[in-house]
């Protein structure tokens, strides 16, 4: 079976980890702020601040952003719910645009009112351009998707048009520590308050005695551990490989899928590049080709069943015609297998597949 994504772990990686095993921390320690380090200087950010996941980065981000009861934040339909529940996280309200038919990313010129902050979505790699947006408000980057993607600004998380920057570190990520996130950013109060919401908001006072601590602020335990982050520093020195061959892979999918009739994904603008967390296309009948390419051994996904079709965002009220471009993707959508082992004979095995149920 061909899954649709699989993390990519060397001998390097298991050593790193072995190491820290047998050293003297297991948790939050120092190879976690190395792991800061290296991501930091890998994004071009000030800051990097690391989490348990990346849907904890995304809730840390919204905390450090003061967004609460009476706020509203936009972000894109077309993500996994995570993007809106952090800000329901805070007490903030989710509110939703349509996405843009050339990208699939969210439609910025459609936030016409105030608002306090956005989470533009990263989909399936490829940024945001985020240079039109001056409304203000904190802009928040659901990059998931999209560590090692890049911008006519720099790479995807240097933060120079946003406050904030989250990343996934789950293993079909860019890559993994297993489970975790990350969050840049160049502002050292955001970083800080940061730091701070992922210790249960701890302050240590130590004028008062070496023990004494205070806690003024809800906070949670969202900490990775050294044993996650010597994963991450491993699998950020072949950041650079793994994007290159999720960019070749793609190519190879282009080229093949060429003469089937079916939609191919948003390619990256001038001067961008894509990241290909997912080769997501369009398909007519999407569950009979779910279903058969399963059959025939490569597994697919459907990514995402968007925000505003779950029970959960009947608070948002959109009308059933409200989202009309992402509706119309949705619908047809379907990604194909994409990760850097994926062996060329393992392309065209799936290409294979999608031929002989489309092709005729």
């Amino acid at each position: 079976m061909i899954p649709y994504g699989r993390q990519s772990i060397d001998v390097d990686d298991i050593a790193a980890v072995v190491d820290v095993l047998r050293a003297d921390w297991l948790t939050q320690g120092p190879t976690v702020e190395r792991f800061e380090a290296d991501v930091a200087k890998r994004v071009e950010a000030r800051h990097a601040v690391a989490f348990s996941s990346g849907t904890a980065a995304l809730h840390g981000a919204a905390f450090a952003a003061g967004w609460g009861p009476g706020d509203v934040v936009v972000t894109s339909p077309l993500t996994f719910m995570a993007s809106a529940n952090c800000i329901r996280y805070v007490g903030a309200t989710p509110s939703l645009v349509d996405i843009e038919q050339s990208t699939w990313n969210l439609d910025l010129a459609q936030i016409v009112e105030s608002v306090a902050g956005i989470v533009p979505v990263h989909y399936a790699g490829l940024p945001v351009d985020l240079s039109s947006w001056t409304q203000g408000g904190t802009v928040v980057e659901d990059a998931a998707h999209a560590l090692g993607a890049s911008t006519p600004d720099g790479p995807v998380g240097n933060c120079a048009r946003s406050d904030m920057c989250c990343f996934s570190l789950h293993p079909v990520k860019p890559i993994t520590t297993a489970e975790g996130g990350i969050v840049t950013t160049n502002d050292d109060g955001l970083a800080q308050r940061l730091r701070r919401f992922r210790s249960h908001c701890i302050v240590r006072r130590p004028e008062l005695g070496g023990w004494y601590y205070e806690i003024s602020e809800v906070g949670f335990n969202y900490r990775l551990t050294d044993v996650q982050a010597a994963l991450g520093i491993s699998q950020l020195r072949r950041l650079d490989w793994f994007i290159a061959r999720r960019n070749e892979i793609a190519e190879q999918y282009r080229e093949l899928l060429s003469c089937l009739p079916i939609g191919l994904p948003p390619e990256a603008p001038d001067g961008f590049v894509h990241g290909y967390h997912l080769f997501p296309v369009l398909v007519r009948h999407r569950r009979e080709v779910y279903d058969r390419m399963l059959a025939s051994g490569v597994a697919t996904q459907v990514h995402f069943v968007p925000v505003h079709h779950h029970p959960l965002s009947a608070d948002i009220g959109l009308s059933p015609d409200g989202l009309p471009i992402c509706d119309e993707v949705y619908e047809r959508l379907l990604s194909l297998p994409m990760f850097p082992d994926l062996r060329d004979d393992d392309v065209v095995t799936v290409v294979e597949a999608l031929h002989a149920i489309v092709g005729g």
